[in-house]
């Protein structure tokens, strides 16, 4: 026998047991004796059985593809989104299908017509910059997809979304600034006014400075368009910040490629003029310990967003009871404020 062909019912025939029964122990259902079910892997695993994942997704109705729509694969904080993905997809015997718009709205609309026609069971999504019409996506849960989102929500369609809390985490590294660090002119550049992060980032770094009671200009804040993907952007922000009559004393930044960019433009700024600036901002980037004294991160638990947006995303394409469903889980994970380096 080619254990390359091995079937189901050829296993059953060898350990002299039921194919119903085979298929609980393969499937990991517990309706199953612990001496049997190790012994029907135990043969599988010696005769290199593979399950027909096409058979079972013809009989099940189902591809065993998902969709995953983010803005850049490149950005540290999006990898670690997907080794989540995957740490569950790889789980359940799904593929994922990733997919980038480059904080394009045009390119989420073609790229959603192409997840569509690869007749995907679900989609994972993270809005980009650009996204103001959610019509696309509203087509694709009416045709039956489900859809989760993470990290760039909006509450205009009705399911699951998977979010960190970016108030506390903004509020919580202004403070620190503030409070051990000494600033009090506290400048602010970051992503696209329209994404759900900036307005929360937005507000907890307001909220900070009220309570200070410190000088709030909006000129201390700038937007970069294309969320940082573009450094010449970030580059004109800085400029234009320490060029102001009263420059800043600190910058916050709101996403890992902001912060990495300012890092970079500080240390260029000091050696043009002789002034420090403090930069602190959201960032998973694993820092070089030359700048672990000079930076307060703000790290967002990524491989756990993707892990639980997945999870979600298979309840719902798993879900037996088709009718539409009332209630959505809206999860809101902690940020990790690194400031370890303070005080040292």
């Amino acid at each position: 026998m080619l254990t390359e062909n091995l079937k189901i019912k050829d296993i059953a025939k060898a350990l002299q047991v039921a194919p119903s029964t085979v298929c609980r122990a393969l499937q990991g259902r517990h309706n199953i004796s612990e001496a049997t079910r190790k012994k029907i892997e135990d043969y599988a695993a010696k005769h290199h059985y593979r399950p027909n994942l096409f058979a079972q997704s013809l009989q099940k109705k189902k591809t065993r593809y998902i969709g995953v729509m983010l803005s850049s694969i490149p950005n540290m904080f999006f990898s670690q989104v997907i080794d989540g993905i995957e740490a569950v997809t790889n789980e359940n015997n799904y593929f994922s299908i990733i997919t980038q718009t480059n904080e394009s709205y045009e390119q989420e609309v073609k790229k959603i017509e192409n997840l569509e026609w690869r007749s995907i069971d679900g989609l994972l999504v993270s809005l980009s910059s650009e996204t103001e019409d959610l019509t696309h996506f509203k087509r694709l849960q009416e045709a039956g997809i489900p859809i989760v989102f993470f990290d760039r929500i909006t509450d205009a369609i009705k399911t699951h979304t998977v979010s960190v809390d970016n108030k506390g985490g903004a509020y919580n590294c202004t403070k620190q600034l503030i409070e051990e660090k000494g600033c009090s002119r506290i400048a602010h550049i970051t992503s696209p006014q329209l994404l759900s992060i900036t307005k929360e980032r937005l507000d907890g770094y307001l909220t900070a400075l009220n309570e200070s009671n410190l000088f709030i200009s909006d000129a201390y804040t700038k937007y970069c368009a294309h969320g940082g993907k573009k450094s010449e952007e970030i580059a004109i922000a800085f400029n234009e910040l320490m060029t102001l009559p009263k420059p800043p004393d600190a910058i916050f930044t709101g996403s890992d490629r902001i912060t990495m960019e300012c890092l970079n433009l500080a240390q260029i700024w000091k050696e043009k003029t002789g002034k420090s600036i403090t930069i602190a901002g959201f960032s998973n980037f694993e820092m070089p310990e030359i700048l672990n004294n000079n930076i307060i991160t703000v790290k967002q638990p990524a491989f756990e967003m993707g892990k639980l947006a997945t999870e979600l995303l298979f309840e719902l394409i798993d879900k037996k009871d088709k009718s539409p469903q009332k209630y959505f889980d809206k999860i809101v994970l902690p940020t990790t404020l690194n400031s370890n380096h303070l005080n040292r």
